[in-house]
């Protein structure tokens, strides 16, 4: 049967894919290219892929001027994100991505595609793909206004919380992370560690690991952060880190606050959204990774939309001849 590509490419194209570890000094280059996504997952911003990379290994490629990472699926299978460039150049990179995969008698895999990049697939490619949603992955998005005022009967429990802890704390402060308070967090994180025996789970360790390798390397990934002290001169509640997503929207990667200090973690999600995200519409705060807890709290903040990604494969046999 005759292989399915847009053209007909020569072998030496296999050569000039070459895939390359992720390295800070890629931050430039990479954000070059994703800067052209106009998109809201929160996956895809160089912060979130470097950091983790240790747990979950990357690297990535330039294909037909758009940008390729490539990851390794849990039976070992390669599987890529969708070409990030401009959009007349994705078609070449799929072109070439596909034969790449031919090459290495591999099936084809395409993880984190959003429901608007998959029609691109099926505009390109008709009926050639198929896509299976993870609920799990979706992430949460909200408006920025309602995050800040928390206002109606559906967020009333929000503001009670808020209200017992600046009950609790009357002198609390808000600050900006920054070089001269983020060795500050870098402790507390250390102590909500201790608290909630993340050494004793896999995925908590590994969420630790990225919260302490983003407070080590906060300037140079140009993150933001706020933090909450029980007073001017008190010890840090509760702080979270974040980064502009997109030019409407603000991703919210990292929240922490001890559990025993009510109102804490309600009480910097609206700080945080006051003080860095008011220039944007939206506030992504990532997925519920399908942890019941987590997923019954973001729903409480009522998102006005999930994004949902999924797993892209051929449809049928016909497409892997």
């Amino acid at each position: 049967m005759q292989s399915f590509t847009r053209c007909s490419l020569p072998d030496r194209r296999f050569m000039e894919i070459e895939f390359k570890k992720i390295g800070l000094e890629d931050r430039e280059l990479i954000g070059a290219y994703l800067n052209r996504k106009t998109y809201r997952s929160c996956e895809l911003v160089f912060p979130n892929i470097y950091l983790w990379s240790r747990k979950y290994p990357t690297d990535y490629a330039v294909v037909e001027d758009t940008l390729v990472f490539r990851g390794t699926l849990e039976n070992g299978e390669p599987s890529i994100t969708f070409p990030a460039g401009e959009i007349g150049q994705v078609p070449k990179a799929m072109d070439a991505m596909m034969e790449w995969f031919q090459s290495q008698q591999k099936e084809f895999h395409m993880h984190l595609v959003q429901q608007q990049e998959f029609a691109l697939l099926e505009q390109w490619y008709p009926g050639r793909f198929q896509i299976a949603y993870d609920r799990d992955s979706a992430d949460y998005v909200y408006e920025t206004e309602k995050l800040t005022t928390l206002a109606g009967k559906k967020l009333h429990g929000k503001r009670n919380h808020i209200n017992k802890f600046k009950e609790n704390y009357p002198g609390w402060v808000y600050e900006p992370v920054g070089a001269g308070n983020v060795e500050e967090c870098f402790q507390m994180a250390l102590k909500w560690r201790e608290e909630a025996e993340c050494e004793q789970d896999e995925e908590k360790r590994a969420e630790m690991c990225v919260t302490l390798n983003a407070l080590r390397l906060f300037e140079e990934l140009g993150l933001k952060g706020g933090l909450l002290r029980a007073e001017p001169e008190g010890e840090v509640l509760a702080f979270t880190i974040g980064e502009p997503l997109n030019p409407d929207t603000f991703v919210v990667h990292i929240e922490k606050a001890f559990a025993g200090i009510q109102g804490a973690y309600p009480m910097i999600n609206q700080q945080f959204v006051i003080h860095e995200a008011q220039g944007y519409q939206y506030v992504n705060r990532e997925e519920d990774t399908g942890a019941e807890g987590l997923r019954k709290a973001k729903l409480s903040y009522r998102p006005v939309f999930l994004v949902e990604k999924g797993m892209v494969s051929y449809k049928d046999m016909e497409g892997k001849q």
